[in-house]
């Protein structure tokens, strides 16, 4: 038994493993979290490496693959995007279809999804067909109940594609915590 995800092909994309290769584009991929946190190329090399260390060491002791994956183009093999699952921990009990589960402060784990498409290869469908073939992944191979995805009130792209990958949108009825509103 290995729990190592196999490459994912959609018509259009191939959802792979990062590889130190892909340092530079890695970089730019995430930009806007690098303006955020002041986030250095030293900094992202270190994160690659974590990330491709991470694929043998999670399937090693047959856990989860959990952790980002490159979205490439078939055609040409350029990476223009980033999907992933993540373990979440968040106040999902308070949304209403959590609300029969058990939990005093409202913090339950769940598997999450996320995404992040280049700015020149938005709007184009990459990022809800990449995410669509790691959420059938999730549910064929892995066998998952259930899949979450947050995002703010206005990130209009991402419920977007939330909706388009038929997932429920709901909204925290606490405004606390702020990164956890819809």
């Amino acid at each position: 038994m290995t729990t190592a995800m196999p490459v994912l092909t959609t018509p259009r994309l191939s959802v792979r493993p990062f590889t130190p290769a892909d340092l530079a584009v890695c970089h730019r991929l995430f930009d806007y979290e690098a303006w955020e946190t002041g986030q250095t190329l030293d900094a992202r090399r270190e994160w690659l490496a974590w990330t491709v260390g991470n694929y043998a060491a999670l399937a090693r002791l047959f856990q989860p693959p959990y952790g980002d994956r490159a979205v490439a183009l078939r055609a040409t093999g350029e990476v223009v995007g980033s999907v992933g699952l993540v373990p979440a921990l968040g106040p999902f009990d308070r949304l209403p279809s959590f609300a029969n589960r058990p939990a005093a402060d409202h913090f339950s784990p769940q598997v999450g999804l996320f995404w992040a498409m280049r700015l020149g290869h938005r709007r184009q469908g990459y990022t809800a067909e990449a995410a669509q073939a790691l959420i059938d992944y999730a549910f064929q191979a892995l066998r998952l109940g259930c899949v979450v995805a947050m995002t703010d009130y206005e990130n209009a792209a991402s419920q977007a594609v939330m909706r388009r990958l038929g997932m429920t949108l709901e909204h925290n009825p606490a405004s606390e915590p702020a990164w956890f509103q819809v």
